[in-house]
């Protein structure tokens, strides 16, 4: 099975893009900015090239984990270290290779990601250091919807 780079470099864009949306003015900055304690200045202080970078070359990692979440064969390729030679690894790529590489299986899976790994290890987080449940509920929420669009285009885009 080969990875789709494109797919894989495309969905590391989605944190980003999405990060500028539901962070920004016209969502949810003022909520967030309160419920988190950031204030405007702190906000203008760091480097952002280093800040972005970071992070850009973090969404490439994450995006490439996604791909074992949301596409099926590569469980597969994993359990059988990449040798199908085996009756059983063929019997089910014949029956299900491919069968659900979709936009919206995709979504699912990395939705469900969201709610049952990132939801509660920021909850997790946020209640030991005593953050409004609010915030919780940005970030998780921030995290549910990019997982989502990134397993959509990895498992989608075929």
């Amino acid at each position: 099975m080969e990875f789709n780079i494109i797919a894989i470099l495309v969905a590391a864009l989605v944190p980003m893009i999405l990060g500028f949306l539901w962070y920004g003015p016209m969502l949810f900055q003022n909520a967030w900015m309160k419920a988190s304690g950031v204030t405007e200045e702190h906000l203008k202080s760091g480097n952002m090239a280093v800040i972005f970078g970071v992070s850009l070359v973090l969404a490439i990692i994450l995006s490439f984990f996604t791909q074992f979440l949301v596409i099926h064969e590569m469980g597969v390729y994993g359990m059988t270290e990449g040798h199908l030679e085996g009756d059983t690894a063929k019997a089910f790529l014949a029956e299900w290779a491919g069968k659900y590489r979709s936009f919206g299986h995709g979504a699912i899976h990395g939705g469900m990601a969201g709610v049952m790994f990132v939801f509660p290890i920021i909850g997790i987080i946020n209640f030991f250091e005593r953050k409004p449940f609010k915030l919780t509920l940005i970030n998780a929420g921030y995290w549910v919807i990019v997982l989502a669009v990134m397993g959509a285009i990895i498992s989608g885009w075929v």
